[in-house]
């Protein structure tokens, strides 16, 4: 029996153990006959089940020790919701085993239902829950962005999308031109103010629900430069908007920040240019992790979105002249690529 099946038997008998607990001291009744079946999974080794029963529903956590760590979720989800946002609340816990039993939040994430036509609505609630997160004291002993950690996640584009995916080694002029762009990202980052930055405040992440939106997947949050998760909000994985209208959602969002006393830039073109800076670093990052899941993990599926990645990239390329020695980079693998195809 694969070792996930043998996990799935564990959480059930788990689960029969705490739901009649959860139900008495609800005031529920008896637990009633129910279902549990797959909600989804994600580019982790997490899984996640809902369990529905007679017009209730609850969310189930499967996050297998040693690769996943439920506590960050547990500590975070307890901090963000002292602040009004709208996170799972944690019913049950076994953080030893990794099962967590949690309220259900719907099952629509924004990227399910986003559109033209509903964006500024929607995006308008997730700014507001942005906003209120970014807006917690920094007191949680949670990790900084640091250059050591910049510096990992960017390492992640030569070592999995490169080396494994495109099978080529940096030359020693390459590798010159990818240090004197990781450094202007990495320093750009490190010079902007520092908030409570979620680390993927995505659709995907958000889910449609009362109030909304639901908020998930922030267990990796650290404190770090300010441009950060909105940047991740409207610079997606999996769904691309128009430059004009994206630079008028960060015009609204810079507002709003700076009358809340959120330490964003003074100067709204300053702003800007460290979103452009912070977006790169991440796009660079996560196309290096959509390789890495496909050549480490097999689930090849995550590289379909590498050139949305990249086509970010090279807008905000074409606007910052600094940029120019991972222009080059990027050109001469394109033309190393296309050599070896």
């Amino acid at each position: 029996m694969p070792d996930q099946d043998v996990r799935l038997q564990h959480l059930k008998v788990w689960l029969d153990e705490q739901l009649p607990i959860l139900f008495t001291q609800q005031g529920w009744g008896a637990v009633p006959p129910a279902t549990l079946t797959a909600a989804s999974s994600d580019a982790s080794f997490r899984r996640y089940f809902r369990w529905e029963g007679e017009g209730r529903s609850f969310i189930v956590m499967d996050a297998p020790p040693p690769q996943e760590n439920c506590k960050p979720f547990v500590d975070i989800a307890f901090l963000l919701a002292k602040s009004g946002i709208n996170v799972p609340k944690i019913y049950a816990e076994d953080l030893d085993r990794g099962f967590l039993l949690l309220n259900d939040l719907g099952n629509q994430t924004y990227l399910d239902v986003i559109n033209g036509e509903n964006a500024d609505d929607l995006f308008r609630d997730a700014l507001q829950a942005l906003l209120a997160f970014q807006q917690l004291p920094m007191v949680a002993p949670l990790p900084s962005y640091d250059v050591a950690l910049l510096r990992r996640e960017l390492e992640l584009f030569p070592e999995w999308y490169v080396k494994r995916e495109l099978g080529i080694e940096f030359d020693s002029a390459q590798q010159q031109l990818w240090q004197q762009a990781s450094d202007l990202l990495i320093n750009s980052a490190l010079a902007q103010p520092k908030v409570l930055v979620h680390r993927d405040y995505m659709p995907r992440n958000l889910m449609l629900s009362e109030p909304n939106p639901g908020v998930l997947d922030f267990q990796d949050a650290v404190y770090g430069p300010v441009t950060y998760d909105v940047t991740c909000l409207f610079k997606d994985a999996f769904l691309s908007w128009p430059e004009e209208r994206v630079r008028g959602w960060l015009v609204d969002y810079w507002q709003q920040a700076g009358a809340l006393g959120i330490p964003v830039q003074p100067d709204i073109e300053d702003f800007l240019r460290a979103s452009d800076l912070m977006g790169v670093q991440r796009h660079l990052k996560v196309i290096g992790i959509f390789a890495r899941i496909c050549h480490r993990d097999g689930k090849p599926r995550y590289l379909g979105d590498v050139p949305r990645f990249l086509a970010y990239i090279e807008a905000v390329i074409a606007r910052r002249p600094e940029l120019a020695p991972l222009d080059e980079l990027l050109g001469s693998l394109r033309q190393a690529a296309g050599a070896t195809a």
